[in-house]
């Protein structure tokens, strides 16, 4: 997968946005932060997969989404992430979708997601997640 580095006067507006995003993401304003995000992807061009911008951008969209428990929005833009450059193997992006996975019944997938997970960051990244989510994978590891 190609990736590459975003001009520097478009790097700096998507940074600025997705700083406005995070802070207003921390401030519980959730569905703002999810429009910051998309001004900021609106930004990228195409094709977008090729941008590792894209990859924190779904990720945080994504993350968005599972706090507002839109399961299926969260799924669209963690799926996009992995598409992204670095996305395959990021131990976050792999959490949540196991998660996802989950909650909307696929164990299966689940537990393959929750494992990548595990196997790329440990049970460390299971130490703020409901305790269910561990359980999935823990008689194999």
């Amino acid at each position: 997968m190609k990736q590459l580095e975003l001009d520097d006067e478009i790097y700096e507006k998507v940074k600025k946005l997705s700083k406005k995003g995070d802070d207003l993401f921390d401030g519980d304003r959730i569905e703002d932060a999810i429009n910051e995000y998309n001004k900021a992807l609106k930004l990228i061009p195409e094709p977008v997969y090729d941008w590792e911008a894209s990859t924190w951008l779904f990720t945080a969209i994504g993350d968005a989404y599972w706090e507002l428990a839109d399961l299926n929005n969260a799924y669209d833009a963690f799926y996009e992430a992995l598409r992204s450059p670095g996305g395959i193997g990021n131990p976050f992006i792999h959490l949540r979708v196991g998660q996802i996975d989950f909650e909307m019944g696929n164990v299966t997938k689940a537990r393959d997601e929750l494992i990548r997970a595990y196997m790329g960051a440990g049970k460390d990244i299971f130490k703020h997640e409901n305790p269910k989510y561990f359980s999935v994978i823990e008689e194999l590891v």
